[in-house]
């Protein structure tokens, strides 16, 4: 797994419990699983189709430092399927494991378009 991305859990990402609240740990997942699909596709019009089961390992408090990573699955002929988990900088204790995010690159008109690839490419990554 690479990670990527960090954040600080604010207290505005905070629920009722004072614990990160999981829509705003989806949003940032939903937002680099798109980061990583344009990066690697080298395409600005992607969208997400589908995420998979999410399993909420662990919680995160105000002030911790989370990371995000990503990883490839497989690559499809208009789609990217990632996998992802998300952790706590300091402690290393996973916090969410998603295994399937399905990004499918879309022409100028939104519909499925080829992307034509099948690796990661790390030099633009």
């Amino acid at each position: 797994m690479r990670y990527h991305t960090r954040k600080i859990v604010k207290p505005g990402d905070l629920n009722p419990n004072e614990t990160l609240f999981g829509g705003r740990l989806l949003e940032w997942i939903d937002e680099e699983a798109a980061l990583y699909a344009i990066i690697q596709l080298e395409s600005r019009k992607v969208v997400t189709k589908f995420m998979s089961e999410i399993n909420f390992v662990s919680s995160a408090i105000q002030g911790d430092i989370i990371e995000i990573g990503m990883d490839v699955v497989k690559f499809g002929n208009t789609s990217l399927i990632l996998k992802c988990a998300v952790r706590n900088k300091l402690t290393r204790k996973t916090i969410i494991q998603v295994e399937n995010i399905t990004v499918v690159n879309l022409d100028e008109n939104g519909k499925p378009k080829p992307h034509g690839k099948t690796k990661i490419d790390f030099a633009n990554d």
